[in-house]
């Protein structure tokens, strides 16, 4: 690996599960922070979760070292604050007022450790709803987010954990932010990010289009478009291509390319505008004369002609992507854990170069534990305070 690591050095102690905790850590890992997973002595759930979780794991949670600690005994929360008094980064994700419960919260470490800067991500930022059990799709629905995605009337969430990665997302950015002012100030501070409001951040747009206009926005795939070739149409043998032209030199190339000289002529259809106006006809035009020529044979034409073009996939037809296996943006990992546990399979790598490399895989999805007695050690237990430790199912 070439890659730089520009967080080499930094020690990083996360007390997380399910997707966006994770997702912060993960940022930091790949770029070389020392990450050190603290789950519980029985593993975090979503080592074992099922269909749609199975993923989440193995996704999150490369280049991290995993402690087995039982939090509820005293002796497991003593070493999970020792642990933490050489942190640089604690970062947490769980109910407000769980980690104060194990002196583990911002205030209790951070009089040891002025230095610390603490991750906290959360449903909502402090405020009325604070209180409330938010998940990805909650904050989807009440967002507007779902109303947006779905057709109207019908609310449909997006098909990926938007928030709870871009909130690991932000509470990374807010932890690079805390780095450099403690490099000022020589002082930590508390970092919160939270699913509402970057679900909310992600509505901005719409909510300054109503600004704007005064007229609601529609569902997207009900929305006023502003461009007239700009959707997903049936082809021959039932495949699906989204094809576009959003400019009036695209329009004559695509025109051009796919030989309708009487639409290129056609006065009506001259300008967006009047494209757009004349949308309903001009798609059902364009789907009947389309109908007949196969997606690849669009794709080819549509690229030659510098045209925006896309393939409908599924994800995983993204393993054999040629952009993917030629560019790096696919690595190796191996799996801790489940039925196909040992096993090696593609996973996608963090989406940025750094000097020209993509950040890799230094470290696997950790087994739970795998690392428990070396963290230890490193803190100063000895080796017959370890066995003790085990012994009472304090630390796995």
């Amino acid at each position: 690996m070439n890659a730089p690591q520009p967080l080499q050095g930094l020690k990083v102690f996360e007390f997380t599960h399910m997707v966006m905790g994770p997702t912060c850590g993960m940022v930091l890992a790949d770029m070389g922070a020392e990450v050190i997973k603290i789950e519980p002595v029985q593993g975090e759930n979503t080592r074992r979760l099922l269909g749609a979780g199975s993923g989440f794991f193995p996704m999150y949670n490369r280049n991290k070292k995993s402690i087995g600690l039982d939090l509820h005994q005293p002796e497991g929360a003593a070493a999970a604050r020792r642990l933490c008094a050489s942190a640089d980064v604690v970062i947490e994700n769980f109910k407000p007022g769980t980690m104060a419960k194990y002196g583990l919260d911002y205030a209790s470490l951070s009089k040891d450790n002025p230095r610390l800067i603490y991750a906290s991500h959360k449903g909502f930022l402090p405020g009325p709803y604070d209180h409330r059990t938010a998940l990805d799709e909650v904050v989807q629905m009440m967002g507007g987010l779902a109303y947006m995605t779905g057709r109207p009337g019908d609310p449909l969430r997006a098909g990926a954990s938007v928030n709870d990665i871009m909130g690991g997302l932000f509470g990374a950015i807010g932890t690079l932010g805390a780095l450099i002012q403690r490099g000022i100030t020589g002082r930590g501070m508390e970092v919160q990010s939270a699913l509402y409001e970057n679900n909310v951040f992600l509505m901005g747009q719409h909510m300054l289009q109503y600004a704007m206009t005064g007229r609601h926005p529609q569902p997207m795939p009900a929305r006023d478009n502003p461009w007239a070739v700009y959707d997903v149409f049936t082809v021959k043998d039932g495949e699906q291509i989204f094809l576009a032209a959003v400019s009036d030199a695209q329009w004559q190339a695509f025109c051009d390319a796919l030989g309708f000289p009487d639409l290129k002529a056609e006065p009506d259809l001259a300008t967006n505008n009047q494209r757009v106006q004349q949308r309903p006809r001009l798609l059902a035009t364009l789907r009947e004369r389309l109908a007949r020529r196969g997606a690849e044979e669009l794709a080819a034409i549509m690229e030659q002609a510098g045209l925006p073009f896309a393939p409908i996939r599924k994800p995983e037809d993204l393993l054999h992507d040629e952009h993917l296996l030629a560019t790096g943006g696919l690595a190796d990992v191996t799996l801790p854990d489940g039925d196909k546990a040992g096993q090696q399979v593609k996973t996608t790598l963090f989406p940025i170069t750094m000097d020209g490399d993509r950040l890799g895989v230094r470290l696997q999805p950790p087994r739970l534990g795998e690392h428990s007695a070396e963290l230890l050690a490193a803190a100063g237990y000895s080796e017959a305070e370890i066995a003790a430790l085990r012994e009472r199912a304090v630390v796995n």
